[in-house]
């Protein structure tokens, strides 16, 4: 592999790396490439077999590794949230994927954007940025909320050129074939607020992300830019360039990441004519983990457990590398705990400012440890949403459902397959399970009975995080003749500005659902282990068993103190 370690080379480079930000001339350019559904072995330098990534395993090559970086939550605008607000997403009632307005014959609402996004209170990193006289640009899929109101244009963000959120919620589906019947609006394709054009040829998206971000490099090669690069690929439906079909020994999926690592090598490329190769760091990674349950078209995280929508390190261990010549000591591996929401913080400290301080934000300024200058990460705790939590090389999940990959491989046929993911999609556990990730990254075997001590005591951790997110124990009153508007689940339940009572319910297979109580604005509630109902349920089982006197948890960010 490129990226194995050059044990001589890299010892003598190292000691020559200066690990200093002092001035600002040395405030560097930010690149962060962001991909959709990518697994953690779906780089050459991850594992990755069937296709190469040239460009990628160099980049690695002459920077660092990370191993342990993670990702919040393992769906769409969650794991967004956190990157853009250095925030753990229940903080600012984010839990999972924002859905642009679905047109209902019933009801007469015309398909539309959506009515939700990240709260217009929200600094975003691109905010931090911008105020310190960084030029910004998004290129790809945004993913916050589409409504007016939260485009990137209005969130710190110069430039926009890019879809609003996922590519299969359009008129394609996520093989790509029309939808004469679907209730979405067609995908919109925008260049800064406007639309520009609907349904666009996705075999296109990753040129013309790349062309647009070749462009602003050039034209702003004279001032400190931050330039986002968050691709669609390789998200379904799967769609490459001409001059990329058929390249790779893994069909569709490998041509995508093949023609994802030509677009590195063209940033990197642009960046090095322009004189920009030591001004600039480039972080390279994923919002989540593969989306297995699409089988040939999903990705792979070998040699981790299941992937998006699931708790386990599939679904949140991501592949990570960072580079940053004569800044980042080149050819390392990082092995210890980091995260997406510790990017905001350590671009903020190079960027030659800090996080706000009106508002609790959940990232840790890492930069000595993403440089090299030492191995030892500030991060040491860690929790998977409400109920699992790891600290060092233990995890803990708590009792409960949990979603569960179906992988396509295990199966003789389609027909197999659909049906084990009907039957084992949402799995209940009675009893806590405890891992040993040092020994067992696969998370096979459960090691709870042989430490009772260790258990109680992530239990108590658990807790104490949750209530320094903001959580409260509230106690449901269900009117007479509870239902919509009064009540709803549903994970589209949060950041309304305007206050909407009406809610969809959600879908079978939904992660971090929410119970909406009173259904005002800023009214949401998270179901813990005595409501596990709530949790991947089928939305007419869930409604079903929706008792007065349940006890829940409210997640809130109290906007009025800000």
């Amino acid at each position: 592999m490129l990226c194995k370690s050059h044990l001589i080379f890299f010892v003598v480079t190292a000691a020559l790396v200066l690990i200093s930000i002092s001035s600002a001339d040395e405030r560097p350019n930010i690149v962060l490439f962001f991909t959709d559904d990518q697994g953690y072995s779906d780089i050459g330098c991850f594992g990755a077999v069937g296709f190469e990534t040239p460009h990628l395993d160099k980049l690695a090559m002459e920077g660092r590794r990370f191993t342990n970086f993670y990702t919040p939550i393992s769906v769409c605008s969650a794991s967004r949230t956190a990157l853009m607000t250095g925030c753990y997403p229940q903080r600012v009632s984010m839990p999972g994927v924002l859905f642009p307005t679905s047109g209902n014959p019933v009801t007469g609402e015309k398909p539309g954007p959506g009515k939700e996004g990240l709260h217009v209170n929200e600094i975003t990193l691109a905010n931090i940025l911008k105020d310190r006289g960084y030029a910004t640009c998004i290129v790809g899929k945004w993913h916050l909320g589409d409504a007016p109101p939260f485009l990137p244009t209005r969130r710190g963000f110069d430039e926009y050129l890019g879809i609003p959120y996922s590519n299969d919620m359009g008129h394609r589906d996520a093989r790509m074939q029309f939808r004469p019947n679907s209730n979405y609006p067609p995908l919109p394709f925008y260049d800064g607020d406007k639309i520009i054009e609907t349904e666009p040829d996705q075999r296109f998206l990753t040129r013309r992300y790349t062309e647009r971000a070749v462009d602003f490099i050039e034209r702003n090669k004279d001032k400190p830019f931050f330039l986002y690069i968050p691709h669609t690929m390789p998200h379904v439906p799967l769609a490459v360039h001409p001059d990329f079909a058929g390249k790779s020994e893994h069909g569709l999926y490998g041509d995508v990441m093949q023609e994802l690592d030509w677009s590195v090598g063209e940033v990197v490329r642009t960046l090095k004519e322009n004189g920009l190769d030591e001004k600039t760091m480039i972080v390279y990674t994923a919002d989540n983990g593969p989306w297995q349950h699409q089988g040939e078209h999903g990705g792979h995280a070998e040699p981790l457990r299941d992937g998006k929508t699931t708790q386990y390190e599939g679904g949140h261990r991501v592949p990570c590398i960072m580079y940053w010549k004569g800044h980042i000591n080149p050819g390392t591996v990082a092995s210890e705990m980091l995260s997406t929401m510790d990017l905001m913080p350590t671009f903020a400290k190079l960027a030659g400012t800090t996080m706000p301080q009106d508002r609790k934000t959940d990232g840790i300024e890492a930069w000595d440890y993403i440089s090299g200058a030492t191995d030892v990460s500030p991060r040491k705790t860690f929790v998977f949403g409400d109920r699992i939590i790891r600290h060092g090389k233990w995890k803990l999940f708590l009792p409960g459902q949990y979603g569960e990959s179906v992988q396509r491989d295990r199966f003789h046929s389609d027909e197999e397959w659909q049906a084990a993911m009907q039957e084992l999609n949402s799995v209940n556990y009675e009893s806590s399970r405890l891992y040993d990730l040092n020994t067992d990254v696969g998370e096979s075997e459960d090691v709870s009975n042989r430490h009772p001590e260790i258990v109680a005591d992530f239990y108590r951790t658990l807790n104490q995080i949750k209530n320094r997110l903001g959580a409260k124990p509230v106690v449901v009153t269900l009117p007479v003749g509870a239902g919509p508007p009064h009540i709803a689940i549903g994970h589209s339940v949060r950041n309304d500005s305007l206050g909407r009572k009406s809610y969809p319910l959600p879908s079978p297979h939904s992660v971090g659902m929410r119970l909406l109580v009173e259904s005002g604005y800023g009214k949401y509630v998270h179901a813990n282990s005595h409501s596990r109902c709530f949790r991947c349920a089928k939305s007419n089982v869930a409604y079903s068993k929706i008792m007065a006197g349940t006890v829940v948890q409210i997640y809130h960010r109290d906007y009025s103190q800000t």
